[in-house]
């Protein structure tokens, strides 16, 4: 079974947060400077993330409750309306599809079954799936809270996946690699030019189920390169 990431691993969604968090510290540069703006929005989604979990609408929640903050209680309706339009701009935002995407997902498709697992809110990744036009090609989705070696652990049992069989792919160090690593699965990092803060870890040293990609449209390569070894089978 090969995973898959979903987001910034098949198509674009971290510049979605970019421009967002650009328009609201926009919105707010009349309080306060910019980098102080960005560092309270970052600490409220730390602090907010066991209460309302990942996605957009968590997103949005967090830069209400740092509006609401920084401005001392004088941010303005008309404002908090600019911060709930930037949300559902967010929300039905164009999926554009990572380079290569549209022509490795169905290749491997014809030879392996795939799955995503991607976390966030569920309404918002299964549109996304569903506009993306890969759904067909994958045969399970799983939309879960977070991305730990418990929850991996617990998919790969609910679908009689032994973790020797299963290759996950990903950007996320945090959340793709290093929790499947644990478990005795492999994995392979594909890098995206932009990575939440929150995501970032330090490189596995010397896990030999490790693999890092410059881009997807090197990833049938190298899992004819694995099936040749032996290391995983069609």
């Amino acid at each position: 079974m090969i995973g898959f990431d979903a987001d910034d691993t098949l198509w674009h969604n971290e510049r979605l947060y970019e421009n967002a968090q650009a328009r609201f510290k926009q919105l707010l540069m009349q309080y306060h400077d910019g980098d102080w703006i960005d560092a309270h929005l970052y600490q409220t989604e730390m602090k907010n993330l066991k209460h309302f979990g990942y996605g957009i609408k968590s997103f949005a929640l967090s830069m209400i409750e740092s509006a609401v903050e920084l401005t001392e209680g004088r941010i303005s309706g008309d404002d908090i309306q600019v911060i709930i339009q930037t949300a559902h701009d967010m929300l039905t935002a164009d999926v554009e599809l990572l380079p290569h995407v549209a022509d490795v997902i169905p290749l491997l498709a014809c030879r392996y079954p795939l799955m995503v697992i991607t976390k966030g809110d569920l309404l918002d990744q299964e549109s996304k799936m569903a506009r993306s036009g890969l759904a067909g090609y994958f045969r399970h989705m799983e939309v879960v809270s977070d991305k730990t070696e418990q929850h991996y652990a617990r998919l790969l049992h609910q679908h009689d996946i032994l973790p020797e069989r299963f290759l996950m792919v990903g950007n996320s160090l945090r959340s793709d690699i290093l929790p499947v690593l644990a478990l005795g699965g492999m994995a392979v990092h594909v890098p995206h030019a932009l990575t939440w803060a929150h995501e970032n870890a330090d490189l596995p040293a010397g896990s030999a189920e490790f693999y890092e990609l410059e881009h997807l449209g090197l990833l049938p390569a190298l899992v004819e390169t694995l099936e040749n070894q032996g290391v995983i089978g069609a």
